[in-house]
């Protein structure tokens, strides 16, 4: 896994939107503000099926995480 920008808005954005606890969770925040005033503005296209490599190993890493935060 290495840093890339676009990887990890792309999948922290489909991690969020898959994982959040509800409209109050503090994921859902996070989603609301990743694309609040254009930071982030998905592609209509966008799904885990077009991340790359290393943008759906920073999306299996959250998607773990998050999901720990409301099962543990």
């Amino acid at each position: 896994m290495y840093f890339d920008r676009f990887d990890i808005c792309e999948a922290y954005f489909l991690a969020l939107s898959h994982c959040h606890g509800g409209q109050w969770s503090n994921e859902y925040v996070r989603l609301c503000k990743l694309t609040r005033k254009s930071f982030f503005k998905p592609s209509p296209f966008l799904s885990v099926e077009t991340l790359t490599e290393n943008g759906r190993e920073i999306y299996d890493n959250a998607c773990k995480r998050f999901l720990g935060a409301h099962h543990g």
